[in-house]
């Protein structure tokens, strides 16, 4: 695998248990193996090849590489990805192409050993996470830093959402950058403006937040789904509470579930906000019992077939939570 500066550092339904990593390196060994056979070699090309684990990493690419980048994203339309598996085509992919982006062992504990089995020499691997302040899922702040080796309780320990902190997103969009003159400096200039203008939108988008967000009347998120939007609540000066926990595959307690519901009638909150992906009976549980509207807080993880078609951005979504946000936190709009 190549290294550039320590850049290759290494919810739609109730999901199964994560494959343990020796299990993903034999499976993947196994579709190589497949894979070979018909492989022929790549035609000659002039735009950079990029393949995103996730949606935010994909837009991001995106609007770096611009028509110099070819960015897909290895997630199918719909698909959670904690538990995501890959299949022989997703394989084929990762090894044509020249770089591979993920978030955080958190997000996709699968993609580190995903892309060192299935990359080669040239492929840079990029996680995005790369010296960025991590909140923790509970206990100290962490850094993500170069050549850390994670523990084997690394799951959990810290809450991989980062981007949806635009501050953090823009330290993802530079991180992104860096690897993209790293593998085609030719360009360079091109894509430092293309990063720049990027960064511009996500600091107006920031901005709007937090006029938007700023005198609202139920300054708390309640949300049925999981953990997601500890970073968005902690910038804006927010409250927030989740039914679930941060891992996916748990369950809320019933214990949980009543003290949201006490929350929810004491302060008197008008609505619940569900995820993308993930099943809503949760808060559509805690709707029935106390009388509150559902309204939906986009995490941008992935999206469906639908918004593809319709051209969705990470940007779209995120002023789509701030139209969201402003009605069932009762904010001011003008």
């Amino acid at each position: 695998m190549e290294a550039a500066g320590g850049l290759n550092q290494g919810r739609r339904r109730k999901l199964g248990g994560l494959r343990a990593p020796g299990l993903l390196i034999i499976a993947v060994s196994l579709i190589l193996a497949s894979c070979q056979k018909d492989r022929q070699e790549a035609p000659a090309r002039d735009r950079l090849r990029v393949i995103a684990t996730i949606f935010p990493l994909y837009d991001f690419a995106r609007g770096v590489g611009g028509d110099r980048a070819e960015v897909t994203m290895l997630l199918p339309p719909g698909v959670e990805p904690h538990g995501f598996e890959p299949r022989p085509r997703e394989i084929r992919r990762i090894q044509d192409a020249d770089v591979f982006l993920f978030t955080h062992r958190e997000m996709e504990p699968w993609a580190l050993n995903l892309a060192q089995g299935a990359g080669g020499a040239k492929l840079l691997i990029i996680d995005a996470s790369r010296g960025i302040e991590l909140l923790p899922a509970g206990g100290a702040v962490h850094v993500h830093r170069e050549g850390e080796k994670e523990s084997k309780d690394h799951e959990h320990r810290v809450d991989p959402h980062i981007w949806l902190d635009f501050a953090r997103a823009g330290r993802m969009v530079e991180t992104i950058l860096a690897g993209f003159i790293a593998k085609d400096p030719a360009n360079a200039a091109y894509y430092q403006a293309n990063a720049r203008e990027y960064n511009k939108r996500l600091a107006q988008l920031d901005a709007r937040f937090a006029e938007g967000l700023r005198l609202c009347k139920s300054p708390i998120i309640v949300s049925g789904g999981h953990t997601s939007f500890g970073y968005l609540a902690r910038r804006y000066n927010l409250k927030y509470r989740a039914a679930y926990p941060l891992s996916p595959q748990a369950e809320p307690r019933p214990r949980e579930l009543a003290g949201l519901v006490k929350l929810i009638k004491g302060l008197n909150i008008r609505h619940i906000f569900h995820e993308e992906l993930l099943d809503p009976r949760i808060a559509q549980t805690l709707a029935a019992e106390t009388g509150a509207a559902l309204l939906r807080l986009h995490g941008a993880h992935n999206v469906t077939k639908e918004d593809i078609s319709r051209g969705v951005s990470f940007l779209s979504l995120m002023e789509e939570n701030l139209r969201n946000l402003q009605i069932g936190l009762l904010c001011p709009t003008r």
